[in-house]
């Protein structure tokens, strides 16, 4: 049994296709064909079936797509940690963020990190927390800088810091000279959302629930400085948090009561190797929090 043919055999297992597989793999049709029909020669047992319009897996390769994709994984694991034995200095971190961390904190991270590390390759995806922690999990990403899930048995979690969620109204609107809000006084109000992937979203949404009424919703973006316009021409509220919000002379920023807080902080995926240059930012974000710098620019 060689690896190819087990790359051969996970490639039609996600394409349901032996062209497609083929084309994928950069190899000729018959050579995904050979390789799978050696491979169910070599095991005894029938791992597609070929009687449909598009290939389907049996139960057996069902099972055995389990195993190979585990032991796929760990190659690749071990080939990424070979490297990083070899070349400390370099590595691709895949990092997810929701679009408020993205838009108020990474920009201050950025510079810093490539001025540290200028070899390291970094690749962002801008997701809310909840896609972005699927991302992590499903191993499309390595890190994820988001708000912290209460638990789970995937993920490693590191918090950083509490933030403070706020409602944001222009300086004009009714409730913009009250010094604490209530979510019952919210029930007839126009409210501007993040996108659905959002922890925030669903936070808010829970919150209005247990208050009796579903918010009405009139705008949902998760472009943070189109959510911020539409607030200050009085289109509706929003709920940002304080780091977002307090320097913004355009907005009022109004405590929550009782308060709501999120804890931001970084995710990785239990169980998976950890590349050094993951391991670099980690640390690195780590100091930077904990900084003189971080707290004198998100102080408000």
């Amino acid at each position: 049994m060689e690896i190819r043919q087990l790359e051969y055999f996970q490639a039609v297992a996600k394409f349901n296709n032996f062209t497609k597989a083929a084309e994928n793999m950069y190899v000729s049709q018959p050579s995904i064909t050979n390789g799978i029909h050696h491979l169910e020669e070599e095991i005894g047992v029938q791992l597609f079936d070929r009687n449909q319009k598009k290939v389907k897996l049996t139960v057996e390769g069902q099972i055995f797509l389990q195993r190979v994709e585990k032991i796929l994984r760990a190659i690749n694991d071990a080939v990424v940690e070979m490297q990083d034995f070899r070349d400390l200095n370099k590595g691709t971190i895949r990092l997810a963020l929701p679009p408020m961390i993205g838009a108020y904190l990474f920009p201050n991270i950025f510079p810093l990190f490539k001025k540290a590390f200028p070899s390291l390759e970094l690749t962002v995806f801008e997701e809310g927390s909840i896609a972005a922690r699927r991302m992590v999990e499903k191993e499309d990403a390595d890190l994820g800088l988001i708000i912290l899930p209460t638990s789970s048995e995937l993920l490693n979690t590191l918090a950083f810091f509490t933030e403070q969620i706020v409602l944001c109204t222009s300086k004009t609107h009714r409730l913009s000279q009250e010094k604490a809000i209530s979510f019952r006084q919210l029930q007839n109000e126009k409210i501007i959302m993040l996108k659905e992937d959002s922890h925030h979203r669903r936070l808010i949404i829970n919150e209005c629930l247990k208050n009796n009424f579903s918010p009405h919703i009139v705008f949902s973006s998760n472009q943070i400085q189109t959510i911020k316009g539409l607030v200050a021409n009085d289109s509706g509220v929003s709920f940002l948090m304080h780091m977002v919000t307090c320097h913004d002379k355009n907005l009022v920023s109004i405590p929550l009561e009782p308060n709501i807080e999120i804890t931001i902080g970084l995710i990785w995926k239990k169980n998976r190797y950890l590349s050094k240059a993951s391991q670099a930012f980690i640390d690195f974000i780590t100091d930077y929090i904990a900084s003189p710098e971080f707290k004198k620019v998100h102080s408000c």
